[in-house]
């Protein structure tokens, strides 16, 4: 009895190493490269367990590699593992370059994938271009009118510098860039909707694609069509905003000329004060003279018989200017 135990226990443990020793140690894994010709020692996963490296990501992108040919280290793959990299991505992105005849290194692939491009994806477009197209770009001609312009842009990965080069962002900005002038250069809008070429011409002579991590193989206007007449518009702007100025002035002279008449009365009721002033001093200055004996008694009655007289001829020419003017009014 104690001795089927003891065998059970031997039995237990065994089971219990191979389970562990299947876990940590991707015995599998290690298989599957021996089986591909790949030689990687069962040391090496292990180091790779204890450095927390995934061994399927490793391996299985180097056995990929070997049956494409390619001559790449184990330590190579880990090394970009760890450095954040996507190693399966690399390492078809060499492969296709491969087939394709194109020249990639695994440093300079390694080098895209840490700048956060896709490098497959970029060796792809090497091979197949990609068309980009842009927006409505509106341009004004000299004679005001407005031209806007849809483009299609093919352009090709440039390998060499996609590592620090700029991305489709900036290529459509500067064909944008290009439309505009190209359309502004021009007499008038009729040019620019005769010749489209005229645009892509332009545009594609000035090397668009320098600094940017594409090459620019063609530039082709996809639409073009005319938009508002953006000269007319600046005049009728310009003719309101000159109203409104010569308005301003008008008023400005107008509300002058109110205060001017405002003063203007003011001082002839000033003046009518000081007439009346005047006028109240006449009897005092009569009285006076009459008190010291300047002036008698006849020449006070002489005074108001000329008084009396001068307003009779007032009322009698106002009568009579009154009659003349009823007599033009039937």
């Amino acid at each position: 009895m104690p001795e089927e135990i003891f065998l059970l226990i031997i039995v237990g443990l065994i089971v219990i190493g191979f389970a562990v020793l299947f876990t940590f140690v991707p015995v599998m894994l290690w298989i599957s490269a021996l089986a591909a010709g790949v030689r990687v020692g069962i040391f090496q996963l292990v180091g790779m367990r204890l450095r927390r490296v995934i061994p399927a990501r490793v391996v299985n992108p180097l056995i990929k590699a070997v049956k494409a040919g390619l001559e790449l280290s184990t330590n190579q793959l880990e090394g970009h593992y760890l450095a954040g990299g996507n190693v399966d991505r690399v390492v078809n992105a060499l492969i296709a370059a491969q087939r394709a005849n194109i020249e990639l290194s695994f440093e300079r692939a390694a080098a895209i994938d840490l700048a956060g491009r896709d490098v497959l994806e970029a060796v792809q477009m090497s091979v197949n271009p990609k068309v980009i197209e842009t927006p409505f770009i509106a341009g004004v001609a000299m004679d005001g009118i407005e031209v806007k312009a849809k483009a299609r842009i093919t352009v090709r990965a440039n390998i060499d510098r996609l590592v620090g080069g700029a991305g489709e962002d900036t290529v459509i900005a500067r064909v944008g860039e290009g439309i505009v002038s190209t359309i502004g250069s021009a007499e008038n809008h009729k040019k620019v909707l005769e010749n489209p070429d005229l645009i892509s011409q332009t545009v594609l002579a000035k090397g668009l694609d320098a600094g940017t991590a594409f090459e620019i193989l063609s530039i082709d206007i996809a639409d073009i069509d005319i938009g508002k007449n953006i000269g007319a518009e600046l005049q009728t702007d310009q003719a309101e905003a000159d109203k409104k100025i010569a308005q301003a002035k008008a008023e400005e002279r107008r509300a002058m000329a109110v205060a001017k008449e405002q003063e203007m009365k003011a001082k002839v009721e000033e003046m009518r004060a000081k007439v009346v002033e005047a006028e109240a001093e006449v009897p005092l200055a009569m009285s006076e003279a009459l008190r010291s004996g300047n002036m008698g008694v006849m020449d006070y009655m002489n005074i108001q018989n000329i008084m009396a007289d001068t307003d009779m001829r007032d009322s009698i020419g106002k009568a009579t200017d009154d009659n003349k003017k009823d007599g033009n009014k039937y």
